[in-house]
């Protein structure tokens, strides 16, 4: 949480947008997905870092008219929500545009991601609004730049889920630094001036059984926001290629499994945390591999899977644990398509933290953007709009550590202490990060 003191951190806050360089066209519109409706109460934040070598030279123009390039592409990130005359809503591709902040911090970048829990400090660096009340006038992406004194800078992205998932986030970012490059500089594509119409649900959607992976919650309206029934807090840790070693030693379990038995181990000491409410079924969100048409057109095509226990969690073995986590997953995509699409995707409902959710984000390409040829001394992204049963996001812990993890866990507040005393016993916290 940030004190009002140290909103002093970042100031001098500017806001302006920013569209495509070329009109659309007449009567564009971008159809949202039954997952992608899915998902439209959760949100994805990143923030990258880079040195002053990397921001030397490049003036608010030189970023901004790249960014005009980008959104030719990516014109759907600049519409606006709209609902059709029986609730659903979709996006109006009218170049609104992007909102694009400015913004200045008195800390070296070095000296930010040298503060004791820095990553606590991050909205301040991600400037954030849900969609709503007013969805006409909502943006869907937000981008900051903010100028650190040494010159280097941080680019923040807030992005709705309901354009694409946090794969579909990074690509779009990974893309911007393509235009920024000056690499495949040409005409804006051609874009479809007439809507598509809604696609049929294949068989195996018509016939699928009622998701457990998400959560119906009772109506919105239009401001889109996940209401929690506790407070809830976010934390991240940095495990250390020599900590992954030592927890799969302990575990004896393969190396290419560390995202599973990161999350067995924060399961089952979780498990221990809740007593008689252990979570014996939890969700897991993973790159679909077979997905070879995503790159460059956002969408929510991660596999959404469900993995359930039939037996004690806080009691069992773990490397029991990372063999369900890696083999037993059940796909629910087909599920979550077809109760979506029962009232024409006008319910609202939650997918992280829904169940307990591990969210693998090992395959994203989160150091692809690069400036001046550089590429992030550092990157971070998290979620937002967790349901009260929780949720644990992990990525790799950067370019220099290749073989490290970041793990963000957002829980209600009232357990997160417990669960650091859980880790602590497996050597990934110290004795004064149990704060």
């Amino acid at each position: 949480m940030v004190s009002p003191k140290d909103d002093n951190l970042v100031y001098n806050i500017r806001l302006s947008s920013v569209g495509p360089g070329h009109v659309t066209g007449t009567d564009v519109v971008h159809h949202l997905g039954s997952m992608d409706l899915a998902m439209k109460l959760h949100y994805i934040k990143g923030v990258y870092w880079f040195s002053s070598q990397a921001m030397q030279g490049l003036s608010i123009k030189d970023i901004k008219d790249a960014m005009f390039w980008c959104l030719n592409e990516y014109y759907m990130t600049c519409g606006r929500v709209r609902r059709s005359e029986g609730g659903r809503p979709y996006i109006k591709c009218n170049d609104c545009g992007a909102r694009f902040v400015e913004a200045q911090c008195d800390k070296t970048v070095e000296e930010w991601l040298e503060m004791e829990d820095y990553i606590s400090y991050n909205d301040l660096l991600v400037y954030h609004q849900p969609l709503g009340p007013e969805l006409s006038f909502s943006p869907t992406v937000f981008l900051q730049l903010t100028r650190f004194k040494c010159g280097g800078a941080s680019l923040g992205l807030s992005w709705a889920h309901i354009l694409g998932d946090a794969f579909s986030a990074s690509d779009f970012i990974n893309r911007y630094g393509q235009y920024k490059a000056g690499l495949r500089l040409g005409e804006p594509p051609k874009l479809a001036e007439t809507p598509t119409k809604k696609g049929k649900l294949d068989n195996q959607a018509q016939h699928g059984n009622e998701p457990i992976s998400i959560k119906r919650v009772d109506p919105v309206g239009d401001l889109w926001v996940t209401v929690n029934n506790c407070k809830m807090e976010t934390f991240s840790l940095h495990i250390s290629p020599a900590q992954l070693s030592k927890v799969q030693a302990k575990i004896s379990c393969e190396n290419q499994n560390v995202f599973e038995s990161l999350c067995a181990l924060i399961w089952q000491s979780l498990a221990k945390v809740r007593g008689e409410f252990e979570p014996k079924i939890v969700t897991v969100c993973k790159k679909d591999p077979s997905c070879q048409t995503r790159k460059w057109v956002p969408s929510n095509a991660q596999i959404v899977s469900t993995v359930q226990a039939d037996f004690a969690v806080k009691e069992a073995d773990l490397k029991k644990l990372v063999a369900l986590l890696a083999e037993q997953g059940k796909d629910e995509r087909s599920e979550i398509k077809e109760v979506v699409e029962k009232d024409d995707g006008v319910s609202d409902f939650i997918v992280y933290g829904a169940r307990l959710t591990f969210v693998n984000l090992e395959d994203a390409d989160l150091y692809g953007l690069e400036l001046n040829g550089e590429k992030p001394k550092m990157t971070y992204f998290s979620p937002h709009g967790v349901g009260d049963e929780g949720m644990v996001l992990v990525q790799s812990a950067g370019l220099e550590d290749s073989k490290g993890r970041i793990v963000t866990v957002t829980l209600p507040e009232d357990e997160v202490l417990k669960l650091k005393s859980e880790l602590k016993r497996y050597g990934l916290l110290l004795e004064s990060e149990l704060e």
